[in-house]
């Protein structure tokens, strides 16, 4: 066998083996209680274990009445309430494919309008009997269980096994969703109009497909496509001045990105990348040519950059406007996942980056702002914990770091 062959074998192998990553390591466990951490800009945090017992969580939403409602990757979907993590299922899920750590149900966001409607969107990989692929569920949250649960999109199939995807809702009421899983021998598919993988899509709150798209009406192109050129977007945010979608994204080794999605345009994967492939070439001689666009931000080793999002809050003034994305592994790495806050100056370029919460060792898959101003994490863990960051409004004397 060919050295190339023989390393993509190898490579295949950690990428299909669950907890490949991790292997010879004993696990870290999150604090029981809290722990106080010295940070820039706000001189402490406290981190709090909020609940234990998820498994693999992807993303959560908060509901109107202050329960919080959490995706587990194995088809779960959990609800927190006071702290206290409900033994049961909420019932009404769809039926979701998770034999492998790369796929099951991810995204949950709730409708704007959420407090008229109980409209609740899942992403998930939906199971098919020669393929698999991502879809988008739409049900009605009743306090207890999804009711009228259907699929308003489903992405084609395009061969892969793997695709992250993210919802997030813009402010015009359309909906975004990334669909990954630009990889290997099908990582052209990025740069392929006519296949909805390595795309961030646009779509109204019914699945279908906004008249302004900029590609509705165009031979050869999916008209659900707002842009191209991604490899695998596993975290997306408003930006909460200009109403513009940024995106987290893996590459390889380094080339991880976070861009500002524009319509229709071009963000280059697998043309032009900062990366590396697995077995260490480069992706690509050409981190960028015209036509495509730049990231506004990149990885030099990568992350695995999870769940994003924008500190709007009054809680931590001096966080104002900074962008918080999870990591899940540094330079691939074992428990070097961190929670990275990115400072951007007026016009959303990077002026520095703190790591956050890597002494505690764990994977982070998400991030979001509550209602009460405070960041709420999820780790990505097999025995994984939903943390909140709290200010400190005395700081102590004896903190962690």
């Amino acid at each position: 066998m060919k050295l190339r062959s023989l390393l993509a074998v190898v490579f295949l192998g950690l990428f299909a083996s669950p907890g490949a990553g991790q292997r010879g390591l004993p696990r870290v466990a999150p604090p029981d209680g809290s722990v106080v951490f010295n940070t820039l800009d706000q001189p402490q945090i406290r981190v709090v274990v909020v609940t234990k017992g998820l498994s693999h969580p992807w993303g959560m939403a908060f509901l109107p009445d202050g329960r919080i409602l959490v995706t587990e990757r194995a088809g779960r979907l959990r609800v927190i309430r006071d702290g206290v993590l409900d033994p049961e299922p909420i019932p009404g899920v769809p039926e979701v494919f998770s034999e492998t750590r790369f796929t099951g149900l991810m995204d949950i966001a709730l409708h704007p309008q959420f407090a008229d409607n109980n409209f609740v969107y899942l992403t998930y990989t939906k199971p098919g009997e020669n393929s698999r692929t991502v879809a988008l569920a739409r049900g009605r949250f009743d306090g207890s269980a999804l009711r009228d649960v259907r699929d308003i999109f489903v992405a084609d199939p395009w061969g892969g096994a793997v695709a992250g995807s993210r919802i997030v809702f813009a402010p015009d009421g359309t909906l975004y969703m990334t669909v990954g899983g630009a990889f290997g021998d099908r990582r052209l598919v990025a740069q392929d109009p006519s296949a909805h993988a390595g795309k961030v899509l646009r779509l109204r709150d019914d699945g279908s497909v906004p008249d302004d798209n900029p590609f509705v009406g165009r031979a050869g192109y999916k008209p659900e496509i707002f842009s191209f050129g991604h490899r695998n977007q596993h975290g997306v945010a408003i930006h909460p001045e200009t109403g513009e979608l940024w995106a987290s994204e893996h590459s390889t080794q380094g080339g991880d990105e976070v861009n500002v999605i524009l319509a229709g345009r071009n963000y280059g994967w697998p043309l032009v990348s900062y990366g590396r492939e697995y077995s260490g070439p480069r992706v690509t001689d050409l981190p960028w040519q015209a036509e495509m666009e730049q990231p506004v931000v990149v990885w030099l080793p990568s992350i695995a950059p999870s769940g994003m999002t924008f500190y709007t809050g009054d809680r931590f003034p001096a966080w104002q406007g900074n962008l918080f994305v999870g990591g899940m592994m540094t330079g691939r790495v074992p428990q070097t996942g961190h929670l990275e806050r990115i400072v951007l100056n007026s016009y959303g370029e990077e002026v520095r980056r703190e790591w956050l919460l890597a002494e505690l060792k764990q994977r982070i898959r998400d991030v979001r702002q509550g209602p009460d101003g405070l960041l709420y994490v999820l780790t990505e863990e097999d025995e994984a914990v939903l943390l909140r960051i709290e200010p400190v409004a005395t700081p102590e004397s004896t903190p962690v770091r």
